[in-house]
């Protein structure tokens, strides 16, 4: 009888799926060995793309009529320090005894590429079956469903022609243009650098996003403040009053003024201090009252780029580092699959949510968790979420938002300190979406005098709702986690912002036309402030929004097309952008900044191929390999389209020469 083969991305992985197969064999050479069953893993990459002088040892040299470099028949080649490994995977693949072979790479376009370059070139044996195992966390019951439902890898043969694509899109790019860039400019660079040689690298989504940086950065050095001049009202008796805020309207003996900035706002004080004067003693009146109540919901769940903004914020850690954690506590059962871009689950997941909700009850002694958990029990709140903006099927491609499995608690207590909290915040964000809206109270009310209006109003929160999850004060613990590294800001999440308007009871006795004493009129300096700068979390969700940095989170979901890199590659960007010393990141701030050699690169790039630096064109890219991962056009149709778009380029910049 005939064995299975199944292949993970890593040991540790392996062992999982050991697990969940009842193989308790003894380990042996770099894999596993049961009556049925053959498990063994790649140690990440072990085949890789070769360098050009691979082709031809004259490519070595960086000379310009050998340019552009594009193979028709591409090489590959086992990477020397894995070669033992990739031997052993080699000849499992080869063994005629082996009736099945099941890829259960990382479940993912990287992941499908890292497999399917060992596939290549280890030329497996032609009669067994090749299977796909896909899943979305690594718990037992979740391997045991993937095993059993593997599809014929064909199934995903468009996904690993996307990924293949993406590889040579960036090859060709970086190496083409950093060389070619390289041989106009780098002894330019050089000289402005005081360096004795220079060279220059760029890559598809690498300069991309470095021109964000450097671009923002300008616009803030650029940026000139200007001062101008508000008036504020006090209304109301001696025992409660409420300020508003004066406005200019088209009755207003200020319109379109040229002493106005804006529309609340004067360039001089002796002008604002005037138009007061102007004002003194006359009847002030309630001409506008609106009383309504607000309803805010829970906000989506996590995908990789709203965890690793959160723990940018939250935990001053880069995006690289928050990716590590997770993967780690994916590869503990603790949370499903990291690399996501969906804040959604699935139909099917969301049927099956309790039993989630019941592991995390019965396995995690979190005192204030289990509070949250005993309220949902008592005040009887809704588990099925099928109908809720919480699920939404067209809004997944390969996995669904980052929750907790409600598993792997045997492996919590041996987790680092940080990995606790961050497991907490992801715990909290799930519990949130059960819990009901937050209400509020709100009144607007407009004061108008002889035509000149003021705006004032209130909100209280009258129920918190979810609030009561996300709004929850720090534990000591995560104080001392946040001290640590160096948290000096309010999150989003901070329990402290002052929710309560005093105001507000004021405001709710108000009636619309009643007349209202003025107390005083006072006037407050403001000035216009630059952007704020990138910081290591921002940017990935600047990223994501392919280059726009959206703030408000309904907004930034509406917006979400194509980005610029995958959730699986950007912290990587990141990482490189630093590591060639392209930009720099505060390790306590994690603020960005560009370097002088970065400004010097953009202003480059900007002069020779400026698409290179726009957001739309780098999406675009991401656009065309998506489809091809969807069967929407053809590998062959991306294929010319780049190899057109270098000859393009080249042409006009050796012209530029």
């Amino acid at each position: 009888m005939g064995k299975k083969l199944l292949i993970t991305e890593k040991p540790s992985v392996a062992m999982e799926f050991a697990k969940a197969l009842k193989i308790t064999t003894n380990r042996k050479n770099g894999y596993l060995e049961s009556e049925n069953w053959i498990i063994t893993w790649c140690v990440g990459h072990l085949v890789t793309m070769s360098y050009p002088d691979k082709y031809d040892e004259k490519l070595k040299l960086w000379r310009l009529e050998t340019l552009p470099f594009i193979p028709e028949d591409w090489k590959y080649e086992i990477i020397p320090a894995v070669a033992n490994q990739f031997n052993i995977v080699k000849e499992l693949m080869q063994r005629e005894d082996i009736e099945e072979i099941y890829n259960a790479g990382d479940s993912g376009r990287e992941g499908e590429y890292i497999q399917r370059l060992v596939f290549m070139m280890a030329k497996p044996n032609p009669n067994a079956k090749m299977k796909r195992v896909w899943i979305d966390s690594q718990t037992e019951e979740e391997i045991t469903r993937g095993i059993r439902e593997a599809k014929d890898l064909s199934e995903y043969d468009s996904l690993s022609d996307s990924a293949y694509l993406r590889a040579k899109e960036d090859y060709l790019i970086g190496i083409n243009f950093s060389r070619l860039l390289s041989i106009i400019y780098g002894r330019k660079l050089a000289q402005s650098m005081q360096e004795e040689k220079a060279s220059i690298s760029v890559g598809r989504v690498m300069t991309c996003v470095l021109g964000m940086i450097v671009e923002r950065e300008r616009e803030i050095k650029n940026f000139v403040k200007t001062k101008y001049y508000k008036i504020i009202g006090e209304f109301g008796g001696e025992e409660a009053s409420f300020k508003a805020e004066w406005k200019v309207n088209e009755k207003s003996k200020m319109y379109e003024s040229i002493k106005l900035y804006n529309e609340a706002g004067f360039k001089k004080e002796q002008e604002a201090k005037d138009f007061i004067s102007s004002l003194a003693g006359k009847q002030a009146l309630i001409t506008e009252l609106k009383k309504s109540k607000q309803k805010e919901n829970a906000p989506l769940l996590f995908n990789l780029a709203e965890i690793q903004n959160e723990c940018t914020k939250r935990f001053k850690i880069k995006p690289d580092e928050t990716l590590e954690i997770i993967q780690n506590l994916y590869e503990k059962k603790l949370v499903t699959y990291p690399r996501t871009d969906a804040r959604v689950l699935s139909t099917a997941v969301a049927k099956e949510i309790s039993k989630n909700l019941n592991g995390i009850a019965k396995g995690f002694k979190d005192e204030e968790v289990q509070g949250y958990i005993q309220k949902m029990v008592e005040e009887k709140y809704s588990t099925n979420l099928v109908k809720t903006k919480y699920v939404n099927d067209s809004k997944i491609t390969d996995h669904y938002a980052i929750i907790p499995t409600g598993q792997g608690y045997e492996n919590y207590n041996q987790l680092p300190e940080i990995q606790k909290q961050i497991y907490k915040v992801i715990v909290k964000r799930f519990l949130a979406i059960f819990y009901p809206p937050a209400e509020y109270n709100k009144v607007q009310v407009t004061v108008s005098i002889e035509n000149e209006t003021f705006h004032g109003s209130g909100k209280v929160c009258v129920k918190q709702g979810f609030l009561e999850i996300l709004k929850a004060k720090s534990t000591e613990k995560e104080k001392n986690v946040e001290n640590k590294t160096e948290k000096n800001e309010e999150t989003e999440n901070n329990p402290n912002k002052k929710e309560e308007d005093n105001s507000l009871e004021i405001l709710k006795t108000l009636k619309k036309g009643q007349s209202i004493e003025v107390k005083n009129f006072g006037i407050k300096d403001a000035e216009t402030s630059p952007p704020s700068r990138y910081n290591s979390g921002s940017i990935i969700l600047a990223m994501e929004n392919a280059g726009k940095l959206i703030e408000e989170e309904e907004l930034r979901e509406q917006i979400k097309g194509a980005g610029i890199g995958t959730s699986a590659t950007r912290a990587e960007i990141m990482k490189k952008l630093e590591k060639i010393k392209y930009i720099e990141i505060n390790s306590k701030t994690q603020i960005i900044t560009p370097t002088k050699k970065g400004e010097k690169i953009y202003d480059i790039v900007y002069a020779s191929m400026p698409d290179m630096l726009n957001p739309k064109l780098t999406a675009s890219w991401e656009k065309g390999l998506d489809m091809v991962a969807k069967k929407e056009i053809q590998p062959e149709e991306f294929m010319t389209k780049l190899k057109n778009y270098i000859h393009t380029k080249f042409n006009k910049l050796v012209i530029k020469m």
